[in-house]
């Protein structure tokens, strides 16, 4: 938007600001706030603060540093006011979690290192950033945000760490454990309970989809063609005991698990179903899915079966099943994508694939926090800085969103 559009959101942008920031102490902070908000929506092809503060009238690049670097104002509760607003308005239908890339030019960064850079499509040196969204097929914005932190920096005696100002007992924790916990937040927050939606780098991950169930939240994650499961009516057999040796046996299946390909294309195409899941804006979103029943199998599931059996004897081994559904477009000899998800066996095609799917405004959001409001632009190193501006960045796409849906408003970035 150009200074005049900023301009005119003025008197909403800033009975916005209040209630948001009503959490920090100092009204010049909530102030400079407001302004690095209107920063963040202003045209420009860098969001970092030395262009922002030049491009307004009221702009202090030591004043706006100051409050995104170093001023001691706590994120959480920030993200919580905008967490319950946008919850309430946009009447999210999942919460999807996912993870973004922030390259950067030295390691120096909190929690920069060479790895995996979605951003770059390639390992480079870069910050990730785990976030957890509310989604709707109309809207979208995140509720959380956790900077995860890799091994190389849980060292508590690297000097990084200090310069940097990660906290004390702040360690590595793997991206799927950083999921959970913002749930958890979210959870605490008093938001209600949403069926989760993740891609193939944490569906994959039984622990993940066990600590979903745990909480007794639903799922529809992706997952990879090579998971391996047995099928839902396999019920494993408890081996007989032979006096005297060894200790008791336990449940097996009478056959090997097989991959959830290898499952799929048992059952054929002639198992396939249509489904149209919702109107894109070149028309109908149609496909073809197969839905079938299976039982987790590997390592991770049969230790869950058996902490779940908690050594009672007479337990036949069986976890609960999960739904595979798989889509199999025309001329392709194999499905090209899997999910497993938790909800009911009768729940209704349309539905899930139309969960499953649901992954797609998540990207339109990352599109519309890097590109439109600078998310990955922030030159500062610190863990308090990173923090601070993802919050504000998520309170400038919260706004813009919230006045995108209200329909006496038209405003696009």
């Amino acid at each position: 938007m150009d200074l005049d559009a900023v301009e005119e959101l003025r008197e909403d942008l800033d009975a916005f600001c209040a209630e948001v920031f009503a959490s920090i102490p100092r009204r010049d902070s909530r102030q400079w706030g407001g302004c690095y908000l209107r920063g963040l929506m202003l045209d420009g092809r860098r969001k970092s603060i030395q262009p922002m503060a030049e491009r307004l009238p009221d702009g202090n690049m030591q004043a706006l540093q100051q409050f995104v670097a170093s001023s001691p104002w706590e994120h959480t509760p920030v993200r919580r006011r905008i967490a319950t607003k946008v919850s309430q308005a946009i009447n999210p239908d999942a919460w999807v979690i996912d993870d973004t890339s922030f390259p950067k030019a030295g390691n120096h960064s909190a929690g920069a290192v060479r790895q995996w850079c979605g951003a770059l499509g390639k390992k480079s040196l870069c910050q990730v950033g785990v976030s957890l969204h509310a989604v709707t097929d109309a809207a979208s914005v995140p509720l959380d945000w956790r900077l995860f932190l890799p091994k190389e920096w849980a060292d508590p005696a690297d000097a990084r760490r200090a310069k940097t100002g990660i906290p004390d007992g702040v360690g590595h924790r793997e991206k799927w454990r950083l999921a959970l916990d913002m749930i958890d937040q979210a959870r605490s927050w008093g938001l209600q309970d949403q069926v989760v939606v993740a891609d193939a780098g944490y569906g994959q991950n039984h622990a993940f989809r066990e600590g979903l169930a745990e909480r007794g939240l639903d799922y529809v994650v992706a997952v990879r063609e090579d998971v391996n499961a047995h099928p839902g009516q396999a019920v494993p057999h408890l081996p007989e005991r032979r006096k005297g040796r060894g200790c008791p046996p336990q449940p097996r299946y009478r056959t090997p698990a097989r991959s959830l390909k290898e499952l799929a294309l048992e059952q054929g195409r002639g198992a396939l179903r249509r489904c149209t899941w919702r109107q894109g804006s070149r028309g109908s979103m149609r496909g073809r899915f197969l839905v079938m029943a299976v039982r987790p199998a590997g390592a991770a599931a049969h230790k869950a079966a058996l902490e779940k059996a908690g050594g009672r004897s007479g337990w036949d081994g069986v976890l609960p099943p999960e739904t595979l559904i798989a889509e199999w477009p025309p001329h392709h000899e194999a499905p090209t994508d899997y999910w497993l998800s938790s909800l009911p066996a009768d729940t209704v095609l349309r539905h899930l694939v139309r969960l499953a799917k649901i992954r797609w405004r998540i990207e339109h959001d990352y599109r519309e926090l890097k590109h439109g409001l600078g998310l990955d632009h922030y030159e500062g190193r610190t863990w308090r800085g990173w923090h601070h501006h993802v919050t504000l960045v998520t309170a400038a796409q919260a706004f813009l969103t919230l006045r995108r849906l209200d329909p006496k408003t038209q405003t696009s970035v």
